[in-house]
């Protein structure tokens, strides 16, 4: 699975990530605030699926549909569901954000994607954008977890570093301007509405559908 964190194994299949134990509860603070109270969501590029087994357990209302297109990474949801998982988180599905053909059919009420943009080509992030326009009812969110550069915000240095490490990794990779984000999703009819400050310089980004 792509990721910048490290991963554990464990011996039933799953993964467990220090990163998403460390930012599942501010993520879901925002989510519960904004998110329906029944409906349908989709996660894209679950990782390790520890995001989607928590955010499942706690909002019991919502159908939790997790996606990767690793083979490890749906692995380890699966893994994590069958030992754990409410009947609400749903099996994980491949999926590539790059390429909103092959998404599943709509509606959803909502788009989640946490920590993909800066460890995936600008296509992915393209991708995504379209496709959540695609499957999305009017109204409905995407949701956007992550670091980002901002024209009129000075980078905090270790996201700097960070950002510098990324493209030494991948020329491809790197933060992602919110102003190309915003832009290009104006272009697919959904608009920024909310900036959210998170720890560890993090942003949380809520976009809605018209």
């Amino acid at each position: 699975m792509q990721t910048m964190d490290s991963i554990t194994a464990l011996p039933d299949g799953a993964a467990s990530s220090p990163a998403a134990s460390r930012n599942v509860e501010p993520i879901l603070n925002v989510l519960r605030a904004h998110l329906p109270a029944r409906g349908r969501v989709l996660e894209i590029a679950s990782g390790s699926g520890e995001h989607a087994l928590a955010f499942a357990r706690a909002l019991s209302g919502l159908d939790w549909s997790p996606s990767d297109p690793s083979q490890d990474a749906r692995t380890s949801i699966a893994a994590w569901r069958k030992t754990a998982g409410p009947e609400n988180l749903k099996p994980p599905l491949a999926l590539d954000a790059a390429d909103p053909a092959i998404w599943p059919e709509g509606p959803f009420h909502a788009v989640v994607c946490i920590n993909m943009a800066h460890i995936s080509p600008w296509a992915a992030t393209d991708g995504l954008i379209r496709g959540a326009a695609q499957v999305l009812v009017p109204g409905g969110l995407l949701y956007l977890y992550g670091p980002w550069r901002e024209a009129d915000v000075p980078l905090a240095p270790s996201n700097a570093e960070f950002d510098q490490n990324l493209k030494a990794r991948n020329p491809e990779w790197g933060l992602r301007a919110l102003e190309d984000v915003s832009a290009l999703a104006r272009d697919h009819g959904l608009r920024l509405t909310l900036r959210v400050e998170m720890p560890a310089n993090n942003l949380s980004l809520l976009l809605r559908k018209a």
